[in-house]
């Protein structure tokens, strides 16, 4: 691989409700997740996420349902659906813990994927970890996407364009850099990584280095030395 990005396909452990979370700046979470989150609802939430976590490694994203997470967390399901809305809130939820994770390392990790780098490699480096990770939670990914209407506007997506965006402007200022970061992002969508792996048979290496190239071609710039 042009970079040794590993992304643990396991969720990170779920901070406890009483240790301080540090919040990357482009995440806004919802009021859900705030601080203000009493101890006991924050200590449900947590226990819900863990059991729909447990329940994922044992059986795929197929075996989360609401009337499971309940069971497994030992609480009653009309508490999981005031904490989540719907299936699909709860496994968005779910993909917000990771994608805290990933995006601390590219607000303050180290480079190429973190600050210290040239922009334009870490925008190469930014597409390899987000395709990485993708793919190793792809059952989740896919199960998680919300309706159009939600998708794009969904705070951890909205935080990984944003990035890439302020990426584009250090390396192509006079470009319309907001839609060419979406360009970008369709790249990394899970549906299309799902169909060039799983339907395609593609190897992720052939994804990365096309993630590569594209970047290149939309900046302008050459591949990497």
């Amino acid at each position: 691989m042009l970079y040794a990005v590993f992304m643990s396909a396991a969720l990170p452990p779920f901070p406890r409700p009483q240790e301080p979370v540090g919040e990357p700046e482009l995440l806004q979470l919802s009021a859900a997740d705030g601080p203000c989150l009493r101890a006991d609802a924050a200590r449900n939430r947590a226990r819900l996420l863990e059991a729909a976590a447990r329940l994922i490694a044992e059986h795929g994203a197929a075996g989360v349902t609401m009337e499971a997470v309940a069971a497994a967390a030992d609480v009653g399901k009309g508490t999981v659906f005031r904490r989540f809305g719907d299936r699909t809130g709860l496994l968005m939820a779910l993909l917000d813990h990771s994608a805290r994770t990933l995006q601390a390392d590219f607000l303050g990790g180290p480079p190429p994927l973190g600050p210290g780098a040239p922009p334009l490699e870490r925008l190469r480096a930014f597409g390899v970890a987000v395709l990485y990770r993708s793919a190793e939670q792809l059952d989740l990914q896919l199960a998680a996407q919300p309706d159009p209407a939600r998708r794009f506007v969904h705070p951890s997506a909205g935080a990984l364009a944003m990035h890439a965006t302020m990426l584009l402007r250090q390396i192509v200022p006079d470009a319309d850099c907001e839609l060419l970061a979406q360009t970008l992002m369709g790249y990394l969508d899970p549906a299309v990584i799902h169909h060039l792996t799983r339907q395609r048979g593609m190897p992720m290496r052939r994804l990365e280095s096309g993630w590569i190239d594209l970047v290149a071609r939309l900046t302008g710039t050459g591949p990497p030395r």
